[in-house]
């Protein structure tokens, strides 16, 4: 098993044991902060750090391709369109949601140095599935016309949407200065605790349509194994924080009417 496969295995099983022990182990940070986790610095400042490398790893591997005239048997476009994607999400991760964030709270730096390793790891592992692993012919012009890569699309936009309006409904909660906790009602805040989360995990399943690749489907996991036990943390501190006002509104954890 050669190194490329390997850390994507190893990753896979990473995803099962963070799914288990963060039903048990609260990431404090955000609405969760708590003071486990050691020292911390700038919320706005951690965010940069974390999310920056995904963009930039796959930036250098798109530049990287580019310059180096290797023929993958890939159309040049189409990976360059899904390397386009990804790092519209994390530009807008990296240097603009941190410069949107109101207040001054921190984040643990162990935290922030688990998030950075992540996204260096995945970054690598899609980087190389679109620009050497992925099987030659795979990805040629007609792909961008395939079921899989329209429904992708469409699926991953819905998502960076829902996620964009949802991270927008949290930072108008409270007007500057006012360090209250409410409860987001608004957009799919109606139905789920965590809807940019779901945005999120959205956007990632439709990378994993699009892409149709081991790589995708494996981020696609771990955003749920991430998230969703943090959505149902949020819940119950939601509903310890406000009683029946929240439990009356019958929310369910990240996914609309499932769960």
């Amino acid at each position: 098993m050669n190194t490329y496969y390997l850390i994507m295995t190893c990753m896979a099983v990473m995803a099962v044991i963070v799914f288990i022990a963060l039903f048990f182990f609260k990431a404090g940070y955000g609405y969760l902060s708590t003071s486990n986790w050691g020292p911390k610095i700038s919320n706005k400042t951690a965010w940069v750090l974390m999310e920056a490398p995904a963009f930039l790893f796959m930036l250098y591997y798109t530049i990287r391709f580019a310059v180096s005239g290797t023929d993958t048997g890939n159309a040049r476009i189409v990976l360059f369109i899904m390397a386009g994607l990804y790092l519209l999400h994390y530009f807008q991760r990296s240097f603009i949601f941190p410069l949107m964030m109101r207040g001054k709270s921190k984040m643990p730096v162990a935290i922030m140095l688990m998030g950075l390793v992540f996204n260096t790891l995945n970054a690598y592992l899609i980087g190389n599935w679109l620009y050497g692993m992925a099987p030659a012919g795979m990805y040629g012009t007609e792909w961008l016309w395939s079921p899989k890569f329209i429904i992708g699309l469409i699926v991953f936009l819905t998502g960076m949407i829902i996620n964009l309006h949802s991270d927008h409904v949290i930072r108008n909660l409270r007007q500057p200065g006012d360090t209250r906790h409410y409860i987001p009602k608004k957009g799919l805040y109606r139905f789920v605790t965590s809807a940019n989360y779901f945005g999120e995990l959205t956007e990632w399943i439709g990378y994993a349509i699009l892409t149709w690749s081991p790589a995708g489907l494996l981020f696609a996991i771990w955003t749920f194994a991430n998230l969703g036990p943090r959505a149902k943390s949020l819940t119950e501190k939601y509903e310890k924080e406000f009683g029946e006002e929240y439990t009356k509104l019958n929310k369910k954890h990240i996914i609309p009417f499932i769960w």
